[in-house]
C-alpha cells in the first residue's frame, strides 16, 4: 500500500506535468517532408552538401527563420486552414495571412482582393453571378485557332463575409483555353498538385480566424495588407459616402490583432505600399517596430521597377523603416560561378536595414537551367549546375552571407531543415 504522503506527491507531480503535456500537444511535431532531402542529394559536391547531409536524421524543431508563404502552397490551396496547418507541421515559425476585405468590410485571407476566380470554387458556386466580371469562355475560329482567351474576375469586395465563408479554396490556377467554368478552374502548374484540394479541404479563413489559429499553433504572424482593387475610400454602403479609407483598413488589421491579445513582438505587419508601413510606424509604434516594407522591384514589368539605390534605402531608414523585404533575386548575384550577395544586399546592410526575402520553392524546376522570375540574377549558375540543389546554395548565401531574418517558402520544410542544421535559432 502507498502512504498518503506518497500519493499526495504523485498527485502534485501529475498536476505540474499535465499542463506542460497539454501545451506540448497543441504544437504539431515537426516533419520537414521528403523535399529537403531530395534537394540536398541533388546538390553539386561541396562542403555545404556534406554538412546538410549530416543533419538528415534531425531532430527538427520549429524555426522563425522559416516563414510559411500563404501557408504551404506547393501542395495545399493557399491561405486555407489546411495550408497553414501543413506549414506549421513543417516547422514554419512564422505564418502569413494576406489580408483583404469583403463587401461588408470584414478582413479575410486572400493573396489578392480579386483572385477568387482562380483560388476558389466561386465560378461553379451559387455566387458566380456576383462576380464583377462573370466567366467568359474562350472562343475559337472555324479552324480551331484561339480568338479570345477565357476570362473572369471575382473579388472579395463583391460578396459578404457570410457568402465568402461558403466558398472552398483551390490551387491558384486557371485555364485560358477553357470553354466552361469548371474547366477554367483547372490549369494547375505541373510542379503543384490538386491532391489536397478536394471537397473536404480548402477551408477559407477570416483574418480573425487566422490570428487565433496561428496563436494555437504557437507561431508568429506576418499579415500582409493587400492593395485594394476598388477605389478607396471604399463605398461599402453603395450610397456614395466612401466610408472606408485606407487608414481605416490599415488600422483594422492592427485592431483585430489587439483584440486577440497578440503581442506586437509576435507580429510582422507587411505591405508593398510604403504609406501603410509609415502609418503603422507613426500611429501604432509598437507594431510599427517590426513593420515590413515589401519591395516590388521587377525588371520585367512595364515600365520596369528598379532595385532601390543605397540613397533610397537610407531614406527608408530615415522614415523609421527597419525591415526591408525584396524578392530573392534582388539579394543574390554571381561571381566566379558562385552565388554571392548582391550590391543591393550589401547596401541594405550598410544603412542598417534588416532583411526578409521571398519566395523559395516558387519557381518550378531549376534543373532545366532557367529558374524563372525568382532566380533572375542566377542565370549562369543555373545553366552550369542544372540541378535542384541550387535552392540550398541560394538559401545558404541568404542566411550566412546576406544575413536575412527569415525566408518565405512555399515548402517551409526546406527552410526548416536548413535552419535546424545550421542552428539559425
Amino acid at each position: 500500500m502507498f502512504s498518503n504522503k506518497i500519493l499526495a506527491g504523485v498527485a502534485l507531480t501529475l498536476v505540474s506535468v499535465l499542463p506542460s503535456l497539454a501545451s506540448a500537444a497543441k504544437a504539431p511535431a515537426v516533419q520537414v517532408g521528403v523535399r529537403p532531402y531530395f534537394l540536398v542529394d541533388d546538390m553539386s559536391p561541396s562542403a555545404l552538401k556534406k554538412k546538410l547531409q549530416s543533419c538528415a536524421n534531425g531532430p527538427f524543431r520549429k524555426s522563425e527563420f522559416s516563414i510559411g508563404h500563404r501557408g504551404a502552397p506547393l501542395l495545399f490551396p493557399e491561405h486555407t486552414r489546411e495550408s497553414y496547418e501543413a506549414a506549421a507541421r513543417m516547422g514554419a515559425g512564422v505564418l502569413e495571412c494576406d489580408v483583404t476585405f469583403t463587401k461588408d468590410k470584414e478582413l479575410v485571407c486572400r493573396h489578392s482582393q480579386c483572385d477568387l476566380h482562380t483560388t476558389t470554387n466561386i465560378l461553379t458556386s451559387d455566387l458566380a453571378d456576383k462576380c464583377r466580371k462573370p466567366f467568359q469562355p474562350a472562343t475559337y475560329d472555324a479552324t480551331g485557332k484561339p480568338v479570345t482567351p477565357a476570362s473572369a474576375e471575382c473579388c472579395t469586395s463583391d460578396i459578404t463575409l457570410k457568402e465568402f465563408k461558403t466558398l472552398r479554396g483551390k490551387m491558384d490556377a486557371s485555364d485560358s483555353k477553357a470553354t466552361t467554368a469548371a474547366a477554367y478552374q483547372g490549369g494547375v502548374a505541373g510542379f503543384r498538385t490538386d491532391l489536397y484540394a478536394g471537397p473536404s479541404s480548402g477551408t477559407l479563413m477570416t483574418f480573425r480566424e487566422s490570428v487565433q489559429l496561428f496563436k494555437k499553433l504557437g507561431v508568429k504572424q506576418t499579415p500582409e495588407l493587400k492593395s485594394a482593387s476598388v477605389p478607396m475610400p471604399f463605398d461599402s454602403n453603395g450610397d456614395g459616402t466612401g466610408d472606408y479609407s485606407q487608414a481605416d483598413y490599415a488600422q483594422q488589421l492592427i485592431d483585430e490583432l489587439k483584440e486577440a491579445g497578440i503581442k506586437p513582438s509576435d507580429v510582422y505587419p507587411q505591405s508593398f505600399d510604403l504609406k501603410d508601413v509609415l502609418y503603422w510606424i507613426n500611429n501604432e509604434s509598437e507594431f510599427g517596430q517590426q513593420a515590413v516594407y515589401l519591395d516590388s522591384a521587377d525588371p520585367t514589368a512595364s515600365p520596369a521597377i528598379p532595385v532601390p539605390t543605397r540613397e533610397q534605402m537610407q531614406q527608408l531608414v530615415d522614415q523609421g523603416v527597419k525591415i526591408w523585404a525584396p524578392p530573392t533575386w534582388v539579394l543574390l548575384s554571381v561571381k566566379d560561378n558562385k552565388i554571392v550577395p548582391s550590391q543591393a544586399a550589401l547596401d541594405a546592410k550598410a544603412v542598417g536595414l534588416k532583411i526578409i526575402t521571398w519566395t523559395l520553392e516558387r519557381s518550378g524546376q531549376l534543373a532545366d537551367g532557367d529558374g524563372g522570375w525568382y532566380y533572375l540574377s542566377l542565370g549562369d549558375v543555373l545553366k552550369d549546375r542544372k540541378n535542384e540543389g541550387v535552392t540550398m546554395e541560394a538559401l545558404d548565401v541568404l542566411a550566412r552571407q546576406v544575413g536575412v531574418l527569415g525566408v518565405f517558402a512555399d515548402w517551409p520544410g526546406t527552410v526548416t531543415y536548413y535552419a535546424n542544421c545550421m542552428k539559425m535559432d
